[in-house]
């Protein structure tokens, strides 16, 4: 299924300006959080599909490719090449290769003089992490399947014993020419595939190839205050090449899980928090968890409102390659009271009479303006 344009995920036209592109994403991150919809697939789903969107449109960059290319800008296949940050060329790039490059001095895209058979090719590895892993960082340990270097023969392609031989096609330039009516054309050889030389007793346990398929477990250092979509390129630890060819590289792709309490906004932290009726009447203080696994004392101001923010400097995410931290706001709603006692309701009837409107000013204000808009009507 075609994936929904980024625009359209977070319900903004495509001139909207960051700020509006972080209030639609807040806005609609604390509808389909999972905290506030637990158990419920959809929504956690549509949550991850906002951070993805948001993710691409925050980033000045990310958003420019995205706005030229599409999601194209950023699709890789499992075992492709991963292109340049923010965007994949793919098959383009192979295909110009292919078309040009011999008539270009045969080098290709990754080295000059007599073409080689490729090199192994670039992996792309999916990982999941937590909030906590992102901030504090971790030593993680991945496991895939791809192409080593045969052990029987050292990457060579030939039987112990034996040595692969000059290719009797191209005579070991990896290349061969033919006439074109006033064109000479070069082209990789057909026989040997670049390299100039055949295998006459191939390797029995990679047939020739000099590389196998073996699971590999590899350790990979997440530096604190990674984001989500940060890639990490391994360099040579991709798959083998042909014949002893150079491997390719290894790019891990960083994805975070949702959390049960935290919502992040690059190096910022937004916890919302239900405020019992009296505190938030009343103030107070209260306790909140902090990402790094600390606790942290909140002081309420009497009269705090639904939507009223609390600022924790210092409190939020570490930030990639510095010293800082971002902050932590805590957001509050009011809860209204539940399961009341026949005394309690007595009370609470009691503060209604006594108060009037000086106690909800917002309310009061509200239908004063209502009964004067009926009254307008009647008239």
């Amino acid at each position: 299924m075609a994936k929904q344009d980024y625009y359209e995920t977070l319900g903004v036209a495509r001139s909207a300006s960051p700020e509006d592109l972080k209030k639609a994403y807040r806005k609609l991150a604390m509808q389909h959080h999972p905290d506030r919809n637990p158990g419920d697939k959809k929504a956690e789903q549509r949550f991850k599909e906002l951070n993805e969107a948001y993710d691409v449109l925050k980033d000045e960059q990310k958003r420019a490719a995205y706005d030229r290319f599409g999601h194209a800008a950023f699709e890789g296949g499992a075992n492709g090449r991963a292109g340049d940050p923010g965007f994949n060329m793919g098959g383009f790039a192979d295909i110009f290769d292919e078309m040009f490059g011999e008539f270009m001095g045969g080098g290709g895209r990754r080295g000059g003089g007599a073409r080689q058979a490729p090199q192994g090719a670039d992996l792309r590895y999916n990982l999941e992490i937590s909030l906590e892993d992102a901030y504090h960082g971790k030593t993680a340990t991945v496991r895939l399947a791809t192409a080593v270097l045969c052990e029987e023969c050292s990457g060579t392609g030939a039987e112990t014993g034996s040595r692969p031989v000059t290719c009797p096609t191209c005579r070991g330039h990896g290349k061969v020419r033919s006439q074109q009516g006033f064109f000479t054309v070069e082209r990789t050889c057909p026989s040997c595939h670049g390299q100039g030389a055949v295998i006459e007793n191939p390797c029995s346990a990679c047939r020739g190839q000099g590389r196998v398929r073996k699971e590999r477990t590899l350790n990979v250092n997440i530096p604190a205050g990674v984001e989500e979509g940060t890639r990490i390129r391994l360099a040579g630890e991709g798959e083998a090449g042909v014949r002893g060819t150079p491997p390719g590289d290894l790019y891990i792709f960083l994805t975070m899980k949702p959390h049960r309490f935290f919502q992040r906004d690059g190096a910022d932290i937004y916890c919302r928090v239900p405020l019992p009726m009296t505190t938030a009447a009343l103030g107070g203080s209260i306790e909140v968890p902090t990402v790094d696994g600390a606790r942290a004392r909140v002081t309420i101001s009497p009269g705090s409102q639904t939507g009223q923010q609390f600022r924790l400097k210092s409190k939020g995410m570490s930030v990639l390659r510095e010293t800082r931290r971002g902050d932590m706001y805590v957001e509050v709603t009011v809860e209204t009271p539940v399961n009341l006692t026949k005394e309690q309701q007595e009370l609470l009837r009691q503060f209604e009479k006594a108060g009037g409107d000086q106690t909800s000013p917002e309310s009061a204000g509200f239908f004063s303006k209502v009964k004067e808009l009926w009254e307008d009507l009647r008239g």
